[in-house]
């Protein structure tokens, strides 16, 4: 393709001197005046904001907490439950099964068993929508499953967290929180006891717990009317579904693990939707990862705009001095600064814009999309083709691998996949000596993505730099066909050989919309549709059923992985392989919604030969975000969320 010589000028100038706008240190698109508006919205009224803990209810701005404590008493000890926590490992910890909740607050509901005590607990907003700013009243109800066989005392207790400045107090019989915009006042159902030895270091209110006890913030109500409300919601909540049809069950599981995970971030001041609080918890305060973030973004699009560009918009800020976007970014202050993650951002992006034509959000994201576009081609460059690497970076927190083999597995986001076993990683490349049909196709699908967003928005020498690029992978990529396989293959730098291991990356090219349609079915045929290889009834595994290594199942090693199905799921959809696509979603729901009906788990990956997410060979989160990858497939099936396939609309005025 030839360039008119001001285009090519200013493709040599772009590579030269980088973006203007995606010359900062670090993303600026959260300073957007739109997204700023967005941001107060989200930040108003009760819910389960605190990641620390499933038992506070945390109204914010005011950062008022409201949270719920057990102790059991025995003829020796107490224990006391003051925090808890979904998927905990431990056998003698909490355990929590997650029920539903809506991403706006309005409704929760999950059961805790711990020691003797066996409760469901139950919250809800009073009057209205929390996304609205309706209601500053709440209610919980902590109802007993079963009769404990020793005595539990609840406690209430009240705070402020963050530092936010006011005042809590016990008042008579209930408890006061006095901020400089609401006064809170908090009363129970049950009767107050006295327990002077409660290990609180706030004001609190006591109960015995051997009935249903009810909660509620500003004005006294009785146990039969905290239930009508509770009721009142969760039929809010039940109803919006039901206009889902019979994936009414699937926008509920998607919805709560979504909800679950969605936090009130303090160190920057905004809600986030996190993969899951055990991360967060683990990883100093929160963890945004490289690609999961994005799918995150993405699937909150569903429910809530303001949410999903939230969620886009925070994950930019992500971005490290180098120009990418950080394999993680937590809490403590620590990212990965020698590696990223799959490129995938500008193709979420274009996601979340057909479903909401607002052009402002492309133009504030556009520039640091495209600053991490030229990163790698700038920094993953080995023999003419893109491979994963690591490097040489700062590491002030002594992390036990940087630029190695290890963190440039890592930015493949498939750790420790047998495609890299054996692989050299090559410290003077900063890569792996490999040439990865995955990334490359990645590259070119986000190349594409980024060149529709330009085109749109009318920065042309942006759109003809972006395909200079593209067009010159998309060539070298031809030398990674291999007909008698029928497949594109990995290929070695050291040793200039095809690598056997075969994946599901090796189906990204359809993602890439790079091969012509005789190709596509070649590859669909030979290779996902074969039982030896992908096909099954729980499917795609991370590595052919064929391979010695798919039997262990742990981790990358032949699990089925939800960003892969979807991955995979997006490509198909490009060459109109609807029935092989419709095939895929619904075993990817199958497998999710048996885990949320009889376990209430939405996991990070599910095994290949039970389906199952809890299976034992695994290594896999039980309550992870991206697991609900696995049910918008079927929402993309039945029309409600954009075709992927569809082009972009132009953009509509923004709305409030």
């Amino acid at each position: 393709m030839k360039f008119p010589r001001f285009v090519r000028y200013a493709i040599v100038c772009s590579f030269v001197l980088g973006d203007f706008a995606g010359l900062a240190a670090q993303s600026t698109a959260f300073r957007a005046p739109q997204y700023q508006a967005i941001r107060k919205q989200l930040m108003h009224g009760w819910g389960t904001w605190d990641s620390r803990n499933i038992l506070a209810q945390v109204f914010l701005p005011d950062d008022v907490d409201l949270n719920i404590a057990f102790k059991q008493t025995d003829w020796i000890s107490n224990d006391y439950l003051n925090t808890a926590l979904i998927g905990r490992s431990d056998p003698e910890a909490e355990q929590v099964r997650p029920g539903l909740h809506a991403l706006d607050g309005s409704y929760s509901e999950f059961a805790l068993k711990w020691k003797t005590l066996d409760v469901k607990v139950m919250s809800a907003v009073v009057g209205g929508d929390n996304g609205k700013g309706a209601g500053t009243d709440m209610v919980m109800l902590i109802e007993p499953v079963h009769a404990s066989s020793l005595p539990i005392e609840m406690l209430v207790e009240a705070g402020m967290l963050w530092n936010h400045p006011g005042s809590v107090s016990r008042q008579g019989d209930f408890l006061q929180a006095t901020t400089k915009s609401h006064v809170f006042r908090i009363y129970t159902t049950g009767h107050p006891i006295v327990d002077p030895y409660a290990q609180t270091a706030t004001p609190y209110l006591a109960v015995d717990l051997t009935q249903p006890v009810g909660i509620s913030t500003g004005r006294v109500r009785s146990v039969a009317e905290i239930r009508a409300i509770l009721s009142r919601q969760r039929a809010r909540v039940v109803s919006r579904a039901n206009s889902y049809g019979n994936l009414s069950e699937t926008y509920l599981a998607m919805e709560s693990v979504l909800a679950w995970n969605t936090i009130y971030e303090p160190k920057y001041d905004r809600m986030v939707t996190t993969v899951g609080r055990i991360w967060n918890r683990d990883y100093g305060g929160y963890c945004l990862f490289g690609w999961d973030n994005f799918f995150l973004a993405y699937m909150t699009s569903l429910y809530s705009r303001n949410l999903a560009y939230a969620n886009f918009i925070e994950h930019l800020r992500s971005m490290t001095d180098a120009g990418f976007i950080p394999n993680d970014d937590r809490g403590n202050g620590t990212k990965s600064w020698d590696h990223s993650q799959p490129p995938v951002g500008a193709l979420m992006l274009k996601e979340i814009y057909k479903r909401y034509p607002e052009k402002w959000l492309l133009e504030v994201s556009f520039p640091d999309l495209l600053r991490w576009n030229r990163w790698w081609f700038q920094q993953r460059m080995n023999e003419g083709l893109l491979s994963y690497g690591s490097n040489l970076a700062k590491n002030p927190y002594n992390a036990p691998d940087t630029h190695t083999k290890i963190t440039a597995g890592y930015e493949s986001g498939m750790d420790d996949s047998p495609m890299y076993d054996g692989v050299p990683f090559n410290g003077q490349k900063n890569t792996l000596e490999l040439q990865d049909v995955g990334l490359n196709s990645l590259y070119i699908a986000d190349c594409k993505a980024l060149e529709e967003i330009a085109n749109l928005l009318g920065r042309k020498a942006d759109a003809a730099e972006i395909a200079a690029r593209r067009e010159k992978i998309q060539t070298a990529m031809a030398s990674l066909w291999n007909p008698g396989v029928g497949f594109y293959l990995n290929r070695r730098t050291d040793t200039h050989a095809f690598s056997s291991v075969v994946s599901p990356t090796m189906f990204y090219p359809l993602t890439a919309r790079m091969v012509d349609p005789s190709r596509a079915e070649e590859m669909v045929h030979r290779h996902l549709l074969n039982p030896a290889e992908f096909y099954g009834q729980y499917m795609i595994p991370s590595v052919a059923r064929n391979n010695p290594e798919f039997s262990r199942q742990r981790y990358w090693k032949g699990a089925v992985w939800p960003p892969l199905n979807f991955l995979v799921y997006l490509g198909l959809r490009n060459y109109g392989l609807f029935s092989v696509s419709s095939d895929l979603a619904q075993k990817s729901n199958a497998m999710f919604l048996n885990g949320w009906r009889t376990k209430g788990i939405i996991c990070e990956n599910y095994s290949a030969i039970t389906g199952a997410g809890d299976d034992p060979r695994l290594s896999s989160d039980r309550f992870h975000s991206w697991g609900a990858l696995m049910g918008i497939m079927s929402m993309i099936e039945a029309g409600k969320m954009p075709a992927p396939e569809a082009p972009m609309p132009q953009p509509v005025a923004s709305t409030p």
